[in-house]
């Protein structure tokens, strides 16, 4: 049995953090979930890497430059032909998937505008128009955690959207979203609709925090937490879990067919070379989450990977140490909310980098075209 279906057995899916037209085209990815690979992610990062860095879109994008033939006049046009295609064919390769687990796995995950961060209506409509658009039951729209963000989470849950939360980098972040899908669902409820239909996950970044973390332990001159608070803030977010979908209030949902919203743990890529590439799936190995992980780091997991329950190990542990962290003078709301900001931004840029990309190899393909007509 290999390592994915280990994990699997232990109650941990594998997502893959990529996506890219070649790595459909090419029968790779096929592979992967046919190794037990369980859903896929994606984010404007990704994308811009993929479509900008790399010749795999062009030949659909010169059909799409010329508008007579393609009825496409904009650059968003363009942008959303070209990612509905590649978010399309893998909801397709993960459909077995989410047919064999009953829609607990086997998603394809696309973000709404990272331009909509701070607008609750806009993502709300974004979401609603691409989950419609794309038409599948295996695809989750991925809403930031942000304040604006919170309330459309839960606008869309009540739709029976399938929402991935991401850009969640602290308790309260999660506290927040996890509120909001029980909040939505019990909306879902009164409204008559299926609750086993709808799923969520909540992805809860990780080795950011270390990184960022690790910085202020350095100016203090503190070695003993480097590289630790990112576990233990995840390993916190699964005791806070534990209240959260427990009482009478979740049973009523449960009784309809609910199903707890996942934590997925994302940024999972070892930032510090001095740690284990390894380090943030080892450790965070438990029940009824996912992992969601770039190409290097799933094979170097499937390479010299540990797999073992892990995650709710030394909980108490965990807790003491966030507690030490703040005796320290390091505020971690304070990290984690300068966290969510830059990554907001962060997404925004690879978003506008993409845009203006695509327009210009849309100008070089559409003259190309025309030299030889």
């Amino acid at each position: 049995m290999n390592k994915l279906r280990e994990l699997a057995k232990l109650g941990q899916s594998i997502w893959l953090d990529f996506i890219r037209r070649s790595f459909i085209d090419s029968g790779e990815l096929k592979s992967l979930i046919d190794d037990g690979v369980r859903g896929v992610t994606s984010n404007p990062t990704i994308f811009e890497k993929a479509i900008a860095g790399s010749s795999d879109y062009d030949e659909q994008l010169a059909e799409l430059a010329m508008p007579a033939k393609s009825g496409i006049s904009t650059i968003d046009e363009m942008y959303e032909a070209l990612v509905l295609e590649d978010i399309r064919r893998v909801s397709e390769l993960l459909r077995s998937v989410w047919d064999s687990s009953a829609g607990a796995d086997g998603y394809v995950s696309l973000e709404v505008s990272p331009e909509l961060a701070r607008d609750t209506g806009g993502t709300i409509a974004e979401a609603r128009r691409l989950f419609n658009t794309l038409g599948k039951d295996n695809v989750m729209i991925k809403v930031p955690a942000t304040k604006e963000g919170i309330p459309a989470i839960e606008t869309l849950i009540a739709d029976g959207i399938n929402v991935n939360a991401t850009l969640i980098f602290s308790l309260d972040h999660y506290a927040g979203v996890a509120k909001a899908y029980i909040s939505g669902l019990e909306k879902l409820a009164e409204s008559g609709g299926d609750l086993g239909r709808v799923a969520s996950v909540a992805s809860f970044f990780v080795s950011r925090v270390d990184t960022a973390v690790d910085k202020a332990l350095e100016e203090l001159g503190e070695e003993e937490l480097k590289g630790k608070i990112a576990i233990a803030n995840a390993k916190a977010a699964v005791l806070l879990a534990k209240k959260l979908y427990s009482g009478a209030r979740w049973q009523k949902l449960t009784e309809r067919g609910a199903r707890a919203q996942r934590l997925l743990w994302a940024s999972t890529g070892t930032k510090n070379p001095a740690y284990p590439d390894t380090l943030y799936l080892d450790t965070l190995i438990g029940p009824d989450t996912v992992n969601t992980v770039p190409p290097a780091t799933l094979e170097a997991f499937l390479d010299h990977g540990t797999v073992a329950s892990t995650l709710e190990s030394e909980l108490e542990k965990a807790v003491l140490q966030l507690e030490r962290l703040a005796s320290l003078g390091v505020d971690l709301v304070q990290v984690t909310e300068k966290l969510q900001v830059a990554g907001v931004e962060a997404f925004a840029n690879s978003f506008r980098a993409l845009h203006q990309a695509i327009e210009e190899k849309a100008k070089i393909l559409k003259d190309g075209e025309r030299r030889h007509a």
